[in-house]
């Protein structure tokens, strides 16, 4: 073993000390590096966090606040009014419905609120369509129709009673005229409350091949991108909030709601084709006013899904 002057270890071991002050210095300097990183980073993080999330919260208050897109040109209150010819009447062209007043002093106005997944609104169509029909298509007679969808939530989460309004709104704005044939199809391809329903392609083609129906493309695409679809949503609320033009009711009974001038008919499964006759003539005042349509060649039941029902009486 080699001895060395005391001074010489004595640097040695200094050397060595300084040499571990630094090592630990550079270690301390390291992690406190590393810790402002993973703050930094928790900060950054936690802010995106809280940007995205008040950016979510704000497009949801926006959504739910916006009013609705408007409906059809044709249904200024909710309802889409059919005259003489089945064709379909202006806004404005008809007096403003209300429980005492008609189209004129000859006519009849008759106003349904209908669901179409509605089975009692189906009952209805069946039982009493023609008869309207005739009354419609002579002048004798309106009918104001308001589509609603009272049992969107009745068809397994498709929400077939939104769609269906809204394809019927789909065709109130572009081919108004064929509105009374294509209403008459909806009910003839209803399907079974609790079930799917149809799709939007089927409904797409119950609608369109319609005989007299325009621009089906249009509709098609009106139908798929469900453009009305709000509209129906808050037509429908207002609605059963008590907004029922056509009456004095200030309480939504459900649907199928049958008006003539005004005086609510209480239709029930059991009621006949008869019992709605006696009432539209007891509605119009005096049967010097009742409306006699001109007689027809034997009804069908109702129009088949394929649109084959004719938008004149017959």
């Amino acid at each position: 073993m080699t001895n060395r002057p005391e001074g010489d270890a004595r640097a040695e071991r200094n050397a060595r000390r300084a040499a571990a002050r630094e090592r630990a210095q550079r270690t301390r300097t390291q992690q406190k590096r590393r810790q402002r990183g993973v703050r930094i980073g928790l900060q950054v993080g936690l802010g995106v966090v809280l940007i995205a999330a008040a950016t979510i919260v704000t497009l949801v208050l926006v959504n739910s606040s916006r009013p609705a897109g408007p409906g059809p040109d044709t249904m200024a209150d909710g309802g889409i009014t059919i005259g003489a010819g089945l064709k379909a009447v202006e806004p404005g062209a008809a007096s403003t419905p209300s429980p005492s007043s008609t189209a004129s002093a000859e006519q009849v106005r008759i106003t349904l609120y209908v669901d179409y997944l509605c089975p009692i609104c189906g009952s209805f169509e069946q039982t009493n369509s023609e008869y309207i029909e005739g009354l419609v298509d002579s002048g004798a007679a309106t009918l104001d129709v308001h589509p609603v969808a009272i049992l969107t939530n009745r068809s397994q989460g498709t929400k077939y009673s939104l769609r269906a309004a809204n394809a019927a709104a789909c065709v109130a704005q572009e081919s108004p005229d064929s509105f009374f044939a294509v209403n008459r199809a909806l009910f003839a391809a209803q399907p079974e409350e609790g079930t799917p329903g149809l799709t939007d392609e089927q409904l797409a083609d119950v609608v369109t091949t319609v005989p007299g129906v325009r621009k089906g493309s249009t509709i098609e695409q009106c139908i798929e991108d469900q453009r009305y679809g709000k509209w129906v949503d808050e037509r429908t609320t207002a609605v059963t909030g008590g907004d029922i033009p056509g009456s004095e009711l200030t309480t939504f009974p459900g649907t199928p709601l049958v008006l003539v001038n005004g005086q609510q008919y209480p239709y029930s499964t059991a009621s006949t084709n008869d019992e709605f006759r006696t009432f539209v003539v007891s509605a119009a005042g005096s049967t010097e006013t009742t409306p006699t349509p001109t007689p027809s060649a034997t009804p069908t039941a109702s129009a088949t899904p394929s649109g084959s029902a004719s938008p004149t009486a017959g």
